[in-house]
């Protein structure tokens, strides 16, 4: 019975300390971490959602990026930052293709992290230049059927989620369409537009203005639902290739052990923070996509599910890890 007593006694004053710390937190300024470069969409996110959450704690939110690896980087130093709430991270799609394009990796992309709120997802544009032969998706692959190799898709680069897509479209299409990378969308965009290479996979806001200028025809979109920019555009599926669904997205992370109650804080403001009409706007139009929040659960088991599927996708096809 004592023993009974001393136990319940810890566990109150534990979760008096947990409701503490939450109650208290934040007292010094955070850190927000990514790994991609200044002034990309990684970087914008990461200031779109600094500022309000900034205001929101009551203390400063700093983005820090740390370019590099392909993201790692930074997800290695957010791996290993103190626990506590103060340094936390926005990973996005990328972060679940590290364990299988890797050979070494200084983290694990799920067991390493506390998963805090997914925000924001995107699809990919397939499109192609406007004087190609084929005007829609079925069409394309038909002619990759009859000829394997002779369709070339470019992508923003090896390993990307532009490139594993177009690979995936591979398996479950039947076709042997070459992947060409390039060092960034535009880069690929520009060798479609030149007519070096008949197919591009872009994130939307890179590509919408060509498809909306005439330059571009686009054939699909990956999601399971069509992009509101493009309303007139099938999805994948819809264009013949049932239950094909590839999306990406960013969300925020922190340091594995971080205390529940300050993931709860976090998880509870970023909520609120992107249900502002015009922090969702922004967001939103940052990217092309939609605000799709999540329970810290929810962004785990999405991160687990994307890194299988992604680790089986580069071993069949054959992609050499780094």
């Amino acid at each position: 019975m004592k023993r009974a007593r001393v136990f319940g006694a810890v566990v109150a004053v534990g979760l008096w300390a947990a409701g503490a710390i939450a109650a208290e937190y934040p007292t010094r300024p955070i850190t927000l971490l990514h790994g991609y470069a200044p002034g990309g969409s990684a970087d914008t996110i990461a200031r779109l959602v600094a500022k309000p959450l900034s205001e929101r704690l009551g203390q400063p939110v700093v983005v820090d990026p740390k370019p590099g690896a392909g993201g790692n980087l930074a997800a290695a130093a957010i791996a290993r930052a103190e626990p506590d709430g103060y340094t936390i991270g926005l990973v996005t799609g990328g972060h679940a293709v590290a364990k299988g394009l890797y050979k070494s990796l200084a983290f694990d992309p799920v067991d390493s992290f506390e998963m805090v709120s997914n925000i924001v997802e995107y699809n990919f544009v397939l499109a192609v230049r406007t004087d190609h032969p084929a005007k829609t998706l079925q069409e394309l692959l038909t002619i990759a059927k009859q000829a394997p190799g002779s369709v070339k898709y470019g992508s923003a680069g090896i390993g990307t989620t532009h490139h594993l897509t177009g690979e995936l479209l591979n398996k479950v299409a039947s076709v042997q369409m070459a992947h060409i990378p390039y060092k960034g969308e535009a880069a690929a965009i520009t060798s479609v537009l030149n007519g070096e290479i008949p197919l591009i996979i872009a994130s939307p806001v890179t590509i919408a203005p060509q498809i909306r200028a005439g330059k571009l025809r686009a054939l699909a979109v990956t999601s399971d639902r069509r992009w509101d920019g493009l309303p007139d555009v099938p999805t994948v599926a819809e264009a013949g290739l049932k239950d094909f669904n590839v999306s990406t997205w960013a969300g925020i992370v922190a340091p594995k052990g971080t205390p529940p109650a300050i993931i709860a804080r976090l998880n509870s403001e970023i909520a609120k923070l992107v249900a502002d009409p015009e922090v969702k706007a922004r967001i939103e139009g940052a990217v092309g996509g939609e605000i799709h929040t999540s329970t810290p659960a929810e962004m785990r088991a999405r991160v687990a599910a994307e890194t299988t599927r992604w680790v089986g996708v580069i071993k069949e096809a054959g992609i050499a890890q780094q």
